[in-house]
């Protein structure tokens, strides 16, 4: 009776990972967390999806890489990052002293670079879950990893095969059929999905005609894809079986809420974090008071309702 009266209505066990709360900032717009803890305890989330990480260091594109956009923001940093080793002797040392799950989140450019990568995060013991950021070309065919169903299926497998952690695999939007991403990911042996990634968007400069990001296009988050990610996340969660982070314009409460209804067992807030520092803690009591005001008893009780109720319907 103790430990029922201790444990959060808001907890939940997603691919095997017992997290305090679903929500977690996504990657790349929270960094490796150091800029935050200023702020607040990052032991108060539920867990902290790192900026990703590739097996060599990489400096990352030329500026201006960031523009403001309507409901929005563009990004084409180039992953930029010190490489696996730094990350694991610098970064996820600092993370350690934090009671909260961690996500690590990898890049690559060829399936051995994705599994070797992988494989040492998995050894080093700590991190919780591996989460492959499958938005890269693959520079022997060029074809992104995300959005070759094939392509997709061996690598999910490769990676599962060399790590002893669970696996996420993080969706482009920029397809044509995300469910059949998702079951290429089931098929090749992933625990889980993070959806979505950003979407390809970009801004002219009206003075100088040209393109606002240096390397002309970007990823566009925020609020404007929103929509995008929940109609995503409501049409894979209801044709695979596999836990999902859903992820898109989080900003509010209601967003966390339509994001759960829709299929997402967990959430990742993103560009919400440059407007305001301390959202993701400010959303983590905002939903625990939500549960108790309308005694729900386990916010897993809340997943996929929009789709569960529909069936009940027809």
């Amino acid at each position: 009776m103790l430990k029922s009266l201790l444990v959060s209505r808001s907890e939940t066990t997603i691919a095997g990972i017992t997290m305090k709360n679903l929500i977690m900032p996504a990657s790349g717009c929270f960094g490796f967390g150091k800029e935050y803890a200023r702020f607040y305890d990052l032991s108060l989330l539920g867990g902290i999806a790192i900026k990703a990480t590739s097996l060599e260091p990489r400096e990352g594109n030329w500026t201006p890489r960031v523009a403001e956009t309507h409901a929005g923001m563009l990004n084409s940093i180039g992953l930029q990052n010190p490489g696996v080793e730094k990350v694991i002797e610098d970064e996820l040392e600092f993370l350690s002293k934090y009671d909260t799950k961690i996500f690590a989140n990898v890049a690559g450019h060829t399936l051995e670079d994705y599994v070797t990568t992988c494989k040492r995060l998995s050894e080093s013991g700590k991190v919780n879950a591996i989460e492959l950021n499958v938005s890269c070309p693959n520079v022997k065919d060029g074809i992104l990893f995300g959005s070759d169903e094939d392509s997709l299926e061996r690598l999910t497998a490769a990676v599962k095969n060399a790590i002893s952690i669970p696996l996420f695999i993080k969706l482009s939007p920029n397809v044509t059929n995300i469910v059949n991403m998702a079951k290429a990911c089931e098929r090749g042996g992933a625990d889980g999905l993070a959806l979505i990634n950003t979407l390809l968007g970009m801004r002219i400069d009206l003075k100088t005609k040209k393109p606002v990001l240096a390397r002309g296009s970007g990823g566009l988050s925020g609020p404007a894809i929103k929509p995008v990610a929940i109609r995503m996340v409501y049409e894979v969660s209801k044709a695979v079986n596999l836990p999902i982070v859903g992820m898109g314009g989080i900003q509010s409460l209601d967003d966390i809420l339509e994001f759960l209804y829709a299929g997402a067992s967990a959430v990742a807030i993103g560009t919400a974090n440059f407007v305001e520092p301390t959202v993701a803690p400010d959303l983590i009591a905002q939903l625990d008071k939500y549960l108790e005001d309308n005694d729900i008893n386990s916010v897993t009780e809340l997943v996929g309702l929009a789709w569960k109720e529909k069936e009940k319907v027809s």
